[in-house]
């Protein structure tokens, strides 16, 4: 019986069936977009940071896909409500690694949280980068994978103890939240002043979610203190403060917080004006980037930019040039690349030592004035001078 050869053109069939497979896969792979997970605090306590924060996030996520993506690749935030809540983050951030599987990671809003969910992602051995945490103890528990963006909460309030000592104030009082950030940034504060020879008369720690700080402030009216600085991780409570200070004719030469955003301003009113606040970054600023970023976030959002929402979005544009940088996903990889990185991003400068600490951010102090914020330190890049001393009250 004759065999019969196999057709060279079935043989080319199959090949071409191989080959097309083979594309066809190759293709889906580099089609499907990098899943980065995350959670913003959307209720809560930290909503107006955290809302913020998540809008940087999509900003970034829209103008790096209409630049070309990542590798080739387009990115996709998921991105769930943590509630404000330390143990919804914790079960939030198990869920898009275990089940949702995503690619990559980024961080929540605030200290609190970050240290809430830091163990989750360095079991899973996920690069962290986050955005705005800022207190050093999360730092110095031998952590591999986590990334800081914002100058250390310990000098958070250095700006107004810095400005109060050039203007020869000698007694301050410290207000702090009990919570993981507002007490380093509190802390931070009464040793800078007692490093410059000033006397901290004052130190009040408060439960969260306080709105009574009458006992406190009477103390304040009957002493000499001239300096408060008030350490917080809500808005709330800042503008609580300020409008008790006024109910009861509190009056000091300078008043600053530990976070300066437009709603504080939006609250308050005229209030508002003379007081100091931090800001790690303004639109003011010169890095490259910026006024572009703030156009895009205004005609997307419909407000001003704030530093978390700053600091969302710098913290994605980092993140994607370091994958570019590493050429994978791989989290040593990327590590690697993050922890002898030195760049800018719209945020600010940014650098870390071997724990992933940031070592170049530095940080500013805003006033308000006229109903805006103007940056008055450091002198480098202040664009006003500090209207000093605050007016008392009734003579506002």
């Amino acid at each position: 019986m004759k065999k019969t050869r196999p057709s060279i053109y079935k043989y080319s069939t199959i090949l071409f069936i191989s080959i097309s497979s083979f594309f066809l896969i190759h293709s889906t792979i580099a089609d499907d977009p990098i899943r980065i997970g995350a959670t913003m605090s959307q209720s809560g306590a930290y909503s107006t940071q955290g809302i913020a924060a998540k809008n940087g996030y999509l900003l970034c996520e829209e103008q790096i896909n209409r630049d070309g993506g990542v590798l080739g690749r387009n990115i996709e935030f998921l991105i769930y409500d943590d509630e404000s809540n330390s143990d919804r983050v914790i079960d939030l951030y198990e869920k898009l690694i275990t089940d949702d599987n995503v690619d990559a990671i980024m961080g929540p809003y605030g200290s609190t949280l970050t240290e809430a969910v830091a163990p989750v992602t360095e079991r899973h051995k996920m690069v962290q980068i986050s955005p705005l945490a800022a207190t050093t103890s999360i730092w110095e528990q031998g952590r591999k994978y986590l990334f800081m963006m914002l100058p250390p909460a310990e000098l958070f309030l250095a700006g107004l103890i810095d400005m109060a000592d050039d203007n020869d104030l000698k007694s301050v009082a410290i207000i702090m939240e009990d919570a993981l950030f507002p007490k380093a940034a509190g802390m931070g504060a009464v040793d800078l002043a007692r490093d410059r020879g000033m006397e901290v008369n004052l130190t009040y720690t408060y439960r969260s979610g306080r709105d009574d700080f009458l006992p406190i402030l009477e103390v304040i009216k009957n002493s000499d203190i001239e300096v408060v600085g008030m350490a917080a991780s809500s808005l709330n409570d800042f503008i609580t403060v300020v409008r008790q200070m006024k109910e009861m004719d509190v009056n000091v030469k300078m008043f600053g917080t530990s976070g300066a955003v437009v709603q504080f301003r939006d609250e308050l009113g005229e209030l508002a004006e003379y007081a100091y606040g931090l800001s790690a970054w303004e639109p003011s600023l010169q890095n490259p980037g910026i006024p572009e970023f703030t156009e895009a976030y205004q005609a997307r959002f419909g407000v001003e930019p704030s530093f978390h929402a700053a600091g969302g979005y710098g913290s994605c544009v980092l993140f994607a040039k370091a994958i570019e940088t590493a050429g994978t996903l791989d989290s040593d990889a990327l590590r690697e690349v993050l922890l002898n990185m030195e760049t800018q991003t719209i945020f600010g400068d940014y650098a870390v030592d071997e724990r992933g600490y940031q070592i170049a951010n530095k940080g500013l102090f805003i006033q308000w004035q006229d109903g805006e914020k103007v940056i008055v330190w450091p002198d480098d890049v202040a664009t006003h001078q500090p209207r000093f001393p605050t007016p008392i009250w009734n003579k506002r």
